[in-house]
């Protein structure tokens, strides 16, 4: 079967400028508001575990609102369900910023995400509705390019605008960005649900939906993949603050600039990924780059364990790790988008809700080994790495080879 999407030439690059921006409301949502945490707890009077709730609960929103836009936007169309997340966003976002009490905003956080996690879902539907397998992978590689600012700049722009006008203006910042998206989509985003997809959603429920996808051992390769690769980023995100500023005592200013440059190495290993998908395809570039995750991540173990050449090998390893993410997580996406591309919205939910539960409990554990070195976040980091790579080669790889044959 041909498939009659268009070709990388054609991709619509204010699509993708707009797809990129729905899927940055997550980082934007984390990373602007960190430095704002000893603030929020002085502010509302309440302790570092409160504050770091405010964080989980906004985890916690991410994996359970999207099961609910999954199947909802192939039911109604992908404009509806993004658009009311959006809202939801916006009007959340608003009581963040006039919160009373640490249990107001831990609640308006869970909230919030809610509503924010509808622009990723959505997202990664659409790319599937207009783009095929190889082509798709390609746009979600572009997508993290755009995405990936958030974690570059929001921090540093979060720390500005908190120490201008307080930590209440970081989300009233969130509410204007949700309001400008709103609008965009308004203006420029059409329908893109085809009529196969509509019919199959309309004969069957939502956990019908999930549990036939769940029975695809390929997605479920995919899936598994995708989350625990990205678990390895979640991992990162709960544990730098600490192991930067804490076990290797450097300011915040250091601190930011790290987080920045991190994220600039998943941005151009995205950009890379983009370029080896003119030679090779998703599943050859992505079984390749998971053996260099291992590596890297082997390495990173080592050195954390050993403590040879103390922070100046760990944080390049770090680097190296991080960096492999941008390379996985565009071609673990689109692998489990092409299984079933008549529930993409449910899959696109399914990836999502699978990647930030792994993250949290990668997170958890992180955090319940914490002995003030680097060895923690490296060993999970590992584990989480040689499960996705065993379900690359063990789940996701044979059944796309057996399909091909």
């Amino acid at each position: 079967m041909t498939d009659s999407r268009p070709p990388a030439a054609a991709i619509p690059w204010r699509l993708v400028l707009l797809l990129g921006a729905l899927t940055a409301f997550a980082p934007m949502s984390i990373d602007m508001y960190l430095s704002s945490l000893p603030a929020i707890g002085r502010s509302l009077a309440a302790r570092p575990d409160q504050t770091q709730a405010t964080l989980a609960a906004f985890f916690a929103g991410m994996a359970i609102g999207q099961f609910v836009y999954g199947p909802a936007s192939d039911r109604l169309g992908r404009r509806p369900p993004l658009l009311a997340g959006i809202a939801i966003y916006l009007a959340a976002s608003l009581v963040c910023a006039l919160a009373t009490n640490i249990h107001m905003l831990i609640a308006a956080r869970f909230v919030q995400a809610l509503g924010g996690c509808a622009g990723a879902v959505v997202a990664r539907a659409v790319v599937r509705d207009r783009f095929g397998h190889a082509d798709t992978a390609r746009v979600l590689s572009l997508m993290t390019l755009i995405m990936g600012l958030a974690p570059v700049l929001a921090p540093q722009f979060g720390g500005l605008v908190q120490l201008a006008a307080g930590w209440r203006a970081v989300f009233g910042v969130q509410a204007a960005f949700g309001l400008v998206i709103g609008v965009w989509v308004l203006i420029a985003l059409g329908e893109s649900r085809s009529a196969e997809t509509l019919s199959l959603a309309r004969s069957e429920n939502p956990l019908r939906a999930f549990g036939a996808l769940l029975r695809m051992r390929r997605l479920v390769g995919y899936a598994l993949a995708g989350a625990l690769n990205g678990a390895t980023l979640f991992t990162y995100i709960s544990g730098a603050p600490d192991l930067i500023m804490g076990t290797y005592g450097h300011s915040a200013l250091v601190f930011n600039l790290l987080f920045a440059f991190n994220a600039v190495g998943i941005i151009g290993a995205s950009q890379v990924n983009r370029l080896l998908l003119r030679r090779a395809t998703p599943d050859q570039v992505l079984a390749r780059a998971s053996v260099g995750s291992i590596v890297a991540a082997f390495l990173l173990s080592l050195a954390a364990w050993t403590g040879w050449g103390g922070q100046w090998t760990v944080l390049p390893l770090l680097f190296a790790a991080l960096s492999i993410y941008g390379l996985m997580g565009g071609n673990t996406m689109a692998g489990a988008l092409s299984v079933d591309p008549q529930r993409a919205g449910s899959t696109s939910a399914l990836m999502g809700s699978a990647s930030f539960g792994a993250g949290a409990i990668a997170s958890w554990a992180g955090g319940l080994l914490h002995d003030g070195t680097p060895r923690p976040t490296a060993g999970v980091m590992f584990a989480c790495l040689v499960g996705s790579a065993l379900a690359i080669f063990l789940l996701a790889l044979p059944g796309a080879r057996k399909l091909q044959a």
